[in-house]
């Protein structure tokens, strides 16, 4: 990215105390590490501390170039009286890291009115934010509108001062083994997102594991009813619901190849081991959602390629994995195994 920038608003070497908001969700945190790493590169003295929800600390507890990290624990603060005990946890945030200056890498309405209750007398967000995050911000960093989500927060460190001019950095940590035995060489398969219309089919799942060169490790979260109807065969292992973040950390650092669809396991991939990965993309565009890394594949509109030899064209179509591609992934799978 471009990293030449007018005059920093606020001048980082004379401010000690930082808070990153970025509360969730997994992909969107691994987003935002090269962010902290250029801020933590460009100023050693910054005390950083990360603001995020509870069930994504795993990925930033212990972090060498974070202070500390903060727990925003979300599910407790559902209903009327949740809500209250959710004002009451926010307006002693203060108190928890008293901040001079906050970072609103997320830009929705609860990010902003986090970065507003740290009481920070400068707090940053992007231009693009939305819900009105925009209203709790005292000063704002243009973003272009088609980059990629690595590149938009990396534009809010640069014009903080910080040097972008390296490639992004994600620091991660080295994760936790597990207690069971996995395949010397394997393919970890992660099938299943949230979003509507990016998950592969019972059948296109089992296909995979049944015509795959390499044994199928199936990482991941899923409905507990499906998992009855998917056949992984040994030595392939099913760890559908059986994993915390470290434990996937540790099985994907030690696949020879992994196959995942849009997905926050995706861009965990995509940064611990980025030539050994393919994201498979529906409707989202590759180019602003996509694995970041160069070296990482992507398969779109029938198409398996490195995301920036993919055309504009490909990139913006709306195209359903077909059972048809299940034979272009196993050719992939093929080739790096």
């Amino acid at each position: 990215m471009n990293s030449d920038a007018p005059q920093a608003p606020v001048d980082l070497a004379k401010i000690r105390r930082v808070l990153i908001v970025k509360p969730s969700s997994l992909g969107d945190i691994v987003h935002t590490l090269p962010s902290l790493h250029d801020l933590k590169s460009s100023f050693p003295d910054l005390e950083i501390t990360w603001l995020a929800n509870t069930e994504w600390l795993p990925l930033l507890e212990g972090h060498s170039q974070l202070k500390g990290t903060l727990g925003f624990p979300r599910a407790e603060f559902r209903g009327l009286l949740g809500g209250l005990k959710g004002l009451r946890w926010m307006n002693d945030l203060h108190h928890r890291c008293a901040p001079e200056v906050s970072l609103d890498f997320q830009g929705l309405f609860r990010s902003g009115m986090l970065s507003w209750f740290s009481r920070a007398r400068q707090r940053f967000g992007l231009s693009d934010a939305r819900e009105g995050a925009g209203l709790f911000h005292n000063l704002k960093v243009e973003v272009p509108k088609d980059c990629h989500a690595v590149d938009r927060y990396r534009y809010l460190a640069s014009a903080l001062g910080a040097d972008v001019s390296q490639p992004a950095t994600f620091l991660l940590p080295p994760g936790t083994s597990l207690s069971r035995e996995l395949p010397p060489r394997f393919v970890a398969i992660h099938p299943f997102s949230r979003g509507e219309g990016k998950s592969l089919t019972l059948a296109q799942i089992n296909a995979l594991c049944a015509k795959s060169t390499l044994p199928v490790v199936l990482v991941g979260r899923c409905d507990p009813a499906l998992i009855r109807q998917i056949n992984v065969t040994e030595p392939g292992v099913d760890l559908l619901n059986k994993t915390t973040i470290p434990e996937l950390i540790a099985c994907l650092r030690r696949a020879t190849a992994i196959v995942s669809v849009d997905s926050g396991p995706m861009h965990l991939a995509a940064a611990l081991c980025p030539d050994q990965l393919l994201g498979i993309h529906t409707w989202s565009d590759p180019r602003k959602v996509g694995p970041y890394p160069a070296a990482s594949w992507v398969w779109k509109s029938g198409e398996i390629a490195h995301r920036n030899d993919l055309s504009a064209a490909t990139c913006g179509k709306a195209t359903a994995f077909e059972d048809a591609d299940v034979d272009r992934v196993i050719a992939w799978i093929s080739t790096h195994s």
